[in-house]
Protein backbone atom coordinates (compact mmCIF):
# COMPACT_ATOMS: atom_id res chain seq x y z
CA UNK A 1 0.00 0.00 0.00
CA UNK A 2 0.95 3.75 -0.49
CA UNK A 3 2.92 5.00 2.57
CA UNK A 4 4.82 7.92 1.38
CA UNK A 5 2.59 10.75 -0.87
CA UNK A 6 1.77 13.62 -1.61
CA UNK A 7 -2.18 14.64 -0.81
CA UNK A 8 -3.75 16.67 -3.12
CA UNK A 9 -4.73 20.09 -2.40
CA UNK A 10 -3.07 19.75 1.32
CA UNK A 11 0.39 18.83 0.58
CA UNK A 12 2.59 21.08 -1.87
CA UNK A 13 4.32 18.51 -4.43
CA UNK A 14 8.05 18.54 -5.47
CA UNK A 15 9.06 16.44 -8.54
CA UNK A 16 10.57 13.49 -8.53
CA UNK A 17 9.75 13.42 -4.68
CA UNK A 18 7.49 11.01 -2.72
CA UNK A 19 7.01 13.97 -0.70
CA UNK A 20 6.17 13.07 3.16
CA UNK A 21 4.40 10.00 4.98
CA UNK A 22 0.69 9.58 5.06
CA UNK A 23 -0.90 10.36 8.70
CA UNK A 24 -0.06 7.82 11.07
CA UNK A 25 3.47 6.56 8.99
CA UNK A 26 6.47 6.84 10.79
CA UNK A 27 9.32 7.14 8.08
CA UNK A 28 12.77 7.97 8.28
CA UNK A 29 16.01 7.92 7.18
CA UNK A 30 19.02 6.10 9.37
CA UNK A 31 22.64 6.34 8.59
CA UNK A 32 24.31 3.28 9.18
CA UNK A 33 25.04 3.10 12.72
CA UNK A 34 21.12 3.61 13.03
CA UNK A 35 21.12 7.31 13.59
CA UNK A 36 17.88 9.09 12.14
CA UNK A 37 19.41 12.01 9.38
CA UNK A 38 17.52 15.34 9.62
CA UNK A 39 19.09 15.84 6.31
CA UNK A 40 20.77 13.83 3.76
CA UNK A 41 21.11 10.23 2.31
CA UNK A 42 20.53 6.99 4.34
CA UNK A 43 18.44 4.10 4.53
CA UNK A 44 14.77 4.10 4.33
CA UNK A 45 12.79 2.71 7.56
CA UNK A 46 9.26 3.01 9.18
CA UNK A 47 9.06 3.05 12.67
CA UNK A 48 5.53 2.34 13.21
CA UNK A 49 3.66 -0.70 12.49
CA UNK A 50 1.03 -0.19 9.43
CA UNK A 51 -2.59 -2.00 8.81
CA UNK A 52 -1.01 -3.68 5.92
CA UNK A 53 2.36 -4.77 6.83
CA UNK A 54 3.91 -7.59 5.74
CA UNK A 55 3.83 -10.85 8.86
CA UNK A 56 6.02 -12.82 7.48
CA UNK A 57 7.80 -14.74 4.72
CA UNK A 58 5.71 -17.85 4.10
CA UNK A 59 7.58 -20.95 5.55
CA UNK A 60 10.18 -18.80 6.52
CA UNK A 61 9.92 -16.87 9.57
CA UNK A 62 13.64 -16.52 10.33
CA UNK A 63 14.39 -14.97 6.55
CA UNK A 64 11.40 -12.37 7.92
CA UNK A 65 13.01 -11.64 10.48
CA UNK A 66 16.83 -10.97 9.03
CA UNK A 67 15.73 -9.53 6.12
CA UNK A 68 13.37 -6.71 7.34
CA UNK A 69 14.03 -5.93 11.01
CA UNK A 70 17.97 -6.91 11.52
CA UNK A 71 20.21 -4.81 10.39
CA UNK A 72 18.20 -1.85 12.90
CA UNK A 73 16.47 -3.77 15.56
CA UNK A 74 12.70 -5.58 16.24
CA UNK A 75 11.15 -1.97 16.53
CA UNK A 76 12.85 -0.67 12.75
CA UNK A 77 11.66 -2.12 9.68
CA UNK A 78 13.95 -1.64 7.07
CA UNK A 79 12.03 -1.04 3.71
CA UNK A 80 14.40 -2.00 1.28
CA UNK A 81 15.44 1.52 -0.01
CA UNK A 82 17.53 4.03 -0.11
CA UNK A 83 16.29 7.29 0.49
CA UNK A 84 17.37 10.95 0.91
CA UNK A 85 15.68 13.86 3.12
CA UNK A 86 15.69 17.29 2.10
CA UNK A 87 15.41 20.27 3.93
CA UNK A 88 11.72 20.51 3.94
CA UNK A 89 11.55 16.68 5.41
CA UNK A 90 10.60 15.87 1.82
CA UNK A 91 11.47 12.30 0.91
CA UNK A 92 13.48 10.92 -2.42
CA UNK A 93 13.80 7.46 -2.90
CA UNK A 94 16.77 6.87 -4.91
CA UNK A 95 17.02 2.63 -5.41
CA UNK A 96 17.30 -0.68 -3.32
CA UNK A 97 19.64 -1.39 -1.23
CA UNK A 98 20.21 -5.04 -2.49
CA UNK A 99 22.29 -3.89 -4.96
CA UNK A 100 26.16 -5.28 -4.13
CA UNK A 101 29.51 -5.13 -4.87
CA UNK A 102 31.82 -7.81 -3.62
CA UNK A 103 35.45 -6.74 -3.76
CA UNK A 104 37.95 -9.37 -2.95
CA UNK A 105 34.92 -11.61 -1.26
CA UNK A 106 33.86 -8.17 1.30
CA UNK A 107 29.69 -8.09 -0.05
CA UNK A 108 28.71 -4.36 0.06
CA UNK A 109 25.42 -3.03 -0.86
CA UNK A 110 25.61 0.31 -3.12
CA UNK A 111 23.33 2.18 -0.66
CA UNK A 112 25.93 1.39 2.23
CA UNK A 113 28.71 2.94 0.06
CA UNK A 114 26.79 6.00 -1.06
CA UNK A 115 25.56 6.24 2.86
CA UNK A 116 28.87 6.55 3.96
CA UNK A 117 30.08 8.79 0.78
CA UNK A 118 27.11 11.19 1.64
CA UNK A 119 28.45 11.41 5.02
CA UNK A 120 31.45 13.68 4.30
CA UNK A 121 31.08 17.29 4.63
CA UNK A 122 30.63 19.03 1.09
CA UNK A 123 29.29 15.90 -0.61
CA UNK A 124 25.37 16.52 -1.31
CA UNK A 125 24.51 13.45 -3.56
CA UNK A 126 26.37 10.08 -4.26
CA UNK A 127 26.12 7.06 -6.92
CA UNK A 128 28.24 3.76 -5.70
CA UNK A 129 28.74 0.79 -8.61
CA UNK A 130 30.96 -2.12 -8.73
CA UNK A 131 33.41 -2.13 -12.15
CA UNK A 132 34.96 -5.57 -13.15
CA UNK A 133 38.33 -5.92 -11.75
CA UNK A 134 40.62 -8.11 -12.26
CA UNK A 135 42.44 -8.38 -9.19
CA UNK A 136 39.44 -7.82 -6.67
CA UNK A 137 36.68 -9.08 -9.02
CA UNK A 138 34.73 -5.81 -8.39
CA UNK A 139 36.11 -2.48 -7.02
CA UNK A 140 34.23 0.55 -6.12
CA UNK A 141 33.31 3.63 -8.07
CA UNK A 142 31.78 6.62 -6.69
CA UNK A 143 29.72 9.01 -8.82
CA UNK A 144 29.64 12.21 -6.59
CA UNK A 145 27.47 15.48 -7.05
CA UNK A 146 29.18 18.28 -4.62
CA UNK A 147 27.12 20.74 -2.69
CA UNK A 148 26.79 24.20 -3.79
CA UNK A 149 28.46 25.56 -6.98
CA UNK A 150 31.34 23.07 -6.79
CA UNK A 151 31.13 21.25 -10.19
CA UNK A 152 34.54 19.52 -8.89
CA UNK A 153 36.85 18.33 -6.17
CA UNK A 154 40.56 18.26 -5.82
CA UNK A 155 42.81 15.58 -5.30
CA UNK A 156 42.90 16.16 -1.84
CA UNK A 157 38.76 15.90 -1.60
CA UNK A 158 39.07 12.80 -3.22
CA UNK A 159 41.61 11.53 -1.46
CA UNK A 160 39.75 12.64 1.88
CA UNK A 161 36.26 10.65 0.21
CA UNK A 162 38.52 7.61 0.46
CA UNK A 163 39.78 7.78 3.41
CA UNK A 164 36.29 8.42 4.95
CA UNK A 165 34.87 5.53 3.16
CA UNK A 166 37.57 3.40 4.66
CA UNK A 167 37.08 4.71 8.09
CA UNK A 168 33.36 4.36 7.94
CA UNK A 169 33.19 0.69 6.47
CA UNK A 170 36.84 -0.67 6.29
CA UNK A 171 39.71 -0.13 3.93
CA UNK A 172 38.29 -2.85 1.20
CA UNK A 173 35.09 -0.20 0.52
CA UNK A 174 37.57 2.45 -0.88
CA UNK A 175 36.24 3.79 -4.20
CA UNK A 176 38.76 3.04 -6.96
CA UNK A 177 38.05 6.04 -8.57
CA UNK A 178 35.74 8.76 -7.88
CA UNK A 179 33.74 10.92 -10.89
CA UNK A 180 32.54 14.42 -9.76
CA UNK A 181 29.18 15.10 -11.63
CA UNK A 182 26.83 18.21 -11.72
CA UNK A 183 23.39 15.60 -11.56
CA UNK A 184 23.27 12.19 -11.96
CA UNK A 185 20.85 9.81 -14.40
CA UNK A 186 17.61 9.91 -12.52
CA UNK A 187 13.81 8.56 -13.62
CA UNK A 188 11.24 11.06 -13.78
CA UNK A 189 10.64 9.84 -10.14
CA UNK A 190 13.37 10.55 -8.45
CA UNK A 191 15.34 7.00 -8.63
CA UNK A 192 19.49 6.73 -9.55
CA UNK A 193 19.86 4.75 -12.81
CA UNK A 194 22.75 2.44 -11.42
CA UNK A 195 22.68 0.18 -14.34
CA UNK A 196 23.47 3.16 -17.11
CA UNK A 197 26.61 4.23 -14.78
CA UNK A 198 27.76 0.75 -14.83
CA UNK A 199 27.05 1.03 -18.70
CA UNK A 200 29.75 3.70 -18.67
CA UNK A 201 31.80 1.95 -16.06
CA UNK A 202 32.02 -1.37 -17.90
CA UNK A 203 32.59 0.68 -21.85
CA UNK A 204 29.81 -1.14 -22.76
CA UNK A 205 27.07 0.67 -24.90
CA UNK A 206 24.12 2.02 -22.94
CA UNK A 207 21.08 0.78 -22.21
CA UNK A 208 17.64 2.41 -22.93
CA UNK A 209 17.75 6.55 -21.48
CA UNK A 210 14.36 7.30 -22.76
CA UNK A 211 12.76 7.05 -18.84
CA UNK A 212 15.68 9.52 -17.89
CA UNK A 213 14.44 12.66 -16.24
CA UNK A 214 17.45 14.73 -18.57
CA UNK A 215 18.93 11.77 -20.42
CA UNK A 216 22.01 14.18 -21.54
CA UNK A 217 23.39 13.25 -18.07
CA UNK A 218 24.70 10.47 -19.47
CA UNK A 219 26.96 12.33 -22.58
CA UNK A 220 28.11 14.44 -19.77
CA UNK A 221 29.02 11.41 -17.33
CA UNK A 222 30.29 8.90 -20.35
CA UNK A 223 32.86 11.58 -21.31
CA UNK A 224 33.77 12.91 -17.79
CA UNK A 225 34.27 8.81 -17.08
CA UNK A 226 36.15 8.53 -20.39
CA UNK A 227 38.85 11.34 -19.39
CA UNK A 228 39.38 10.15 -15.93
CA UNK A 229 39.71 6.16 -17.09
CA UNK A 230 42.72 6.91 -19.31
CA UNK A 231 40.90 8.35 -22.72
CA UNK A 232 40.86 5.85 -25.14
CA UNK A 233 36.67 5.94 -25.52
CA UNK A 234 36.10 2.24 -24.13
CA UNK A 235 36.03 2.76 -19.94
CA UNK A 236 38.70 0.52 -19.31
CA UNK A 237 41.77 2.68 -19.43
CA UNK A 238 43.97 1.07 -21.99
CA UNK A 239 45.48 3.74 -24.19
Amino acid sequence: MILISPLPGAIPTKPGSATIPLPGIEAAVLDEDGNEIDEGQGYLVLKHPWPGMLRTLYGDDDRFVETYFEKFGKETYLVGDSARKDEDGYLWVLGRIDDVVNVSGHRMSTAEIESAVVGFERVAECAAIGKSDEDKGQCVVVFVTLEGDENEGDENLEESIREHVAKKIGKFARPEQVIWSADLPKTRSGKIMRRLLRDIAEGREMGDVTTLKEPGVMDDLAQKFDSEDGGDGDGDGNN
